[in-house]
């Protein structure tokens, strides 16, 4: 029987699994031009910004949240498109003409482009996301120095000549296509979360406090910003939306159980007062059975608060 061959050389003792398993990023994608599909935590981060995002201006029937999903923004080469991690639109119809989910975000055919997109830092992607605002690693820059085949200007040229046929970086198409007001980076790996702000028609960084990283979003009257706690069993930082009073706001299921904890609580209060007015009226001289009537407790309820009471 053959043996099976490896794509790494085995040690002894072998390498954890984890050490030697392939990543989303490692496996090949249908679009040769895709590093690699979403892991999990791609997942979970963009479900938890569309769950906590509300604002005052736009009912959730005008807003469009959409996650993974391509986005068509060039209308003289329409198979051309990003997938942004999250990304919102406001003032249109969550549905597609009102009534079908959409399988795609065309812009040309919606007519609004995404007022924010959120990037989320995978292994390859920073140039892509960032553009020349990515951190050059050490390994491009000495390629890049001492490349004996290609120089810095002839790299440049080659860039202009394809860049009619090429589709440019997510960093162009946000900035200078879609020209997307709000676009934010976050990288789970260093929990560094970048906001950049479209100001006279080019991305400018805003300064944030290293300690709380948040941004304001004046137009929505709503703020994002980082927020350490458990989503979906999953304890990290998390990006999350925020209102105005500073406060992190609720998912649907989190809001529902505050609704729940607040009316057991006033409950609670309703009973410790009833029991109190119990103990009042018999301190008063009425009968067990007249409080009874009175408050609608039973008799023996009666009597056990006034035994307690007394001891």
């Amino acid at each position: 029987m053959p043996q099976p061959t490896y794509p790494f050389k085995q040690i002894n003792p072998p390498l954890a699994p984890r050490e030697t398993l392939p990543t989303m990023y490692d496996l090949p994608s249908e679009n040769p031009e895709e590093p690699g599909l979403p892991d999990e935590y791609h997942g979970l981060q963009a479900q938890l910004l569309s769950r906590t995002f509300r604002c005052p201006y736009y009912s959730q029937e005008e807003l469009f949240t959409g996650a993974d999903l391509n986005l068509y923004y060039e209308v003289h080469h329409p198979q051309w498109y990003k997938r942004p991690d999250w990304f919102l639109v406001v003032g249109v119809s969550r549905l597609y003409e009102e009534t079908e989910l959409r399988s795609s975000y065309v812009v040309w055919q919606e007519g609004r482009s995404p007022f924010v997109i959120v990037e989320l830092l995978s292994p390859g992607t920073a140039k892509e996301d960032l553009g020349e605002n990515a951190d050059l690693d050490l390994e491009d820059e000495e390629t890049l120095t001492h490349s004996d085949s290609l120089t810095v200007n002839e790299l440049d040229n080659g860039n202009k000549q394809r860049q009619k046929n090429t589709p440019p970086r997510k960093w162009e198409v946000y900035e200078q296509i879609l020209r997307v007001p709000y676009y934010i980076v976050f990288s789970r790996y260093t929990n560094q979360v970048r906001f950049f702000n479209l100001v006279g028609g080019h991305y400018q960084e805003q300064e944030i406090e290293a300690e709380n990283p948040r941004m304001w979003i004046s137009e929505l009257e709503v703020g994002l910003g980082l927020w350490q706690g458990e989503y979906e069993g999953i304890t990290r930082q998390w990006l999350r939306w925020y209102d105005a009073q500073g406060n992190w706001i609720p998912t649907d299921t989190e809001q529902e159980r505050l609704e729940k904890e607040f009316a057991l609580e006033r409950a609670n209060q309703a009973e410790s007062q009833l029991q109190q007015i119990v103990l009042t009226l018999l301190q008063q001289g009425m009968t067990i059975e007249q409080v009874a009537t009175l408050t609608g407790f039973s008799q023996e309820q009666v009597q056990l608060l006034s035994q307690e009471s007394e001891q």
